[in-house]
């Protein structure tokens, strides 16, 4: 571990922070200003979907290479390319001409957020002794709860005052500062022997993914038996079925699936892919009605949904306290019929009223719900994982969290544009309601997964936390 002066290390922590919050804001102001970009490009405001599922699964093809390209070139080098590829790929958002332009600008900047994320938080665990990890912990939970809840009134702000370019445009200054601190204050680490990168594993992967998610974002507008569809739906599926093959053959895999051999590993990456499914899909469905349908402004819009993180930050002090007593699989259960239940109602009741407090008090609950997943989750996921296959094990944790997201947002867009064909105009709620019953069924599954949870698994986790104790921080993304 590198010697540091206490403030250098906090600056360190700092510019770590600067980047996680500046990605948390950017999904969530993104979100707000999907409707406004609908109407920029003329085009359906739910096909700006795109947007987002482009972001999320270039998040999910980069992360893994992160680890290994910090290895071989340096975790500062790349975590300043990084921050450097992120804000360049935010200023070419802002200056899209056209929905193409700005889809592929996405794919770059999910890279540079796929690649920063796990390098910085390797570069925190080398420079934080054990002791004083848990006080990172606080920060960086306190950044990770202050995106949500700030990025939808800021995106509503920037939007109405300026414009969507400024969506994107945020980001620069924060980089550019995050960057030239960085720069002078980051000690470089470079692993001796790095291993061999997984060129084909990343290939098959990224293509695999891209492929299919292009399928089902695009079978609405094409037609699902178009050859447009059908011709990437089946490459995609039959690349991910040769990355599978591969990751479980090779040595030293992008992603290790052998890890899924672990039950209590698993069966909580299968209630954390459900329950990000219903999660991020309301909270990208959910703007897009209350400005498409009911005529919100886009800070009216983030007004509404905010109230979300608030519920997120409330419960996870409960959460915390019950957890030892309870366990992960009955909070987690509890947690995502809760989820489901709030969905519904958002569904039948929320749709239905010109009351903003109406959704707003449900979306609390959303959030609410949610934290009896989130906490639960992280802390029994590697309960009887060893230290070794950690870091491969928050990879995969990670991963699968993207791609459970972009799944949601596809599947979701998909339903409204599939029944908007069917309604009398553009103010009727039926496809959003159609939407939101699918999201409500992913989290019902997530439910049915977490009883498959084994709590005497996990019970070393439910022990009380000592107070020096080093917890293990997980990222997500």
């Amino acid at each position: 571990m590198s010697r540091q002066k206490p403030d250098q290390r906090y600056i360190v922590a700092a510019v770590y922070v600067a980047s996680m919050l500046m990605n948390t804001l950017d999904s969530t102001i993104v979100i707000v200003a999907l409707a406004t970009l609908g109407r920029e490009f003329n085009v359906p405001a739910v096909q700006t979907e795109a947007v987002v599922v482009a972001y999320l699964v270039s998040l999910a093809v980069f992360i893994p290479a992160s680890g290994w390209l910090g290895d071989r070139f340096g975790t500062k080098r790349i975590f300043l390319i990084a921050l450097a590829i992120f804000a360049t790929a935010s200023m070419l958002c802002g200056l899209s001409r056209s929905l193409e332009q700005l889809v592929a600008f996405r794919v770059l900047q999910g890279a540079g957020g796929g690649l920063m994320t796990p390098v910085g938080m390797a570069m925190l665990y080398r420079t934080f002794p054990p002791a004083e990890r848990v006080a990172v912990g606080r920060i960086l939970m306190f950044a990770t709860i202050l995106g949500p809840a700030l990025g939808p009134i800021i995106g509503g702000v920037l939007i109405e005052r300026l414009s969507w370019h400024w969506a994107f445009f945020v980001n620069v200054p924060v980089a550019l500062v995050a960057f030239l601190v960085g720069l002078f204050f980051l000690h470089e680490h470079r692993e001796p022997e790095p291993g061999r990168f997984d060129l084909p594993g990343f290939v098959l992967g990224g293509a695999g993914l891209g492929a299919a998610m292009y399928a089902l974002s695009e079978g609405p507008a094409h037609g699902w038996t178009s050859p447009d569809i059908l011709g990437p739906g089946a490459v995609g599926l039959a690349l991910i079925v040769a990355f599978v093959a591969r990751e479980l053959r090779v040595a030293a895999p992008m992603v290790d699936l052998r890890l899924l051999g672990n039950r209590l590993f698993r069966s909580t990456l299968v209630v954390s892919f459900f329950g990000s499914a219903g999660f991020i899909g309301v909270l990208f469905l959910i703007p897009l009605f209350l400005q498409e349908v009911q005529g919100a402004s886009p800070l009216e819009s983030g007004l509404t949904t905010f109230p979300e993180a608030l519920g997120v930050v409330t419960s996870t002090q409960i959460v915390a306290r019950l957890y030892p007593r309870y366990g992960p699989r009955r909070l987690m259960c509890g947690g995502l019929v809760g989820l489901s239940v709030a969905i519904v109602a958002l569904a039948t009741i929320g749709l239905s009223s010109s009351n903003p407090w109406v959704i707003r008090v449900l979306m609390f609950f959303v959030g609410f719900c949610m934290a009896y997943v989130f906490l639960p989750n992280q802390a029994a996921s590697l309960a009887t994982i060893s230290r070794a296959q950690t870091g491969r094990a928050t990879t995969l944790t990670n991963v699968q969290r993207q791609v459970g997201g972009a799944l949601g947002v596809a599947v979701l867009s998909s339903v409204v544009a599939a029944a908007s064909a069917f309604i009398d105009g553009p103010t009727d709620p039926a496809p959003y309601r159609y939407a939101l019953y699918f999201a409500a069924a992913f989290a019902l599954v997530g439910a049915i997964s977490a009883l498959q949870v084994p709590d005497e698994e996990a019970a070393e986790t439910m022990r009380p936390r000592a107070p020096r104790e080093e917890p293990v921080l997980v990222e997500a993304g």
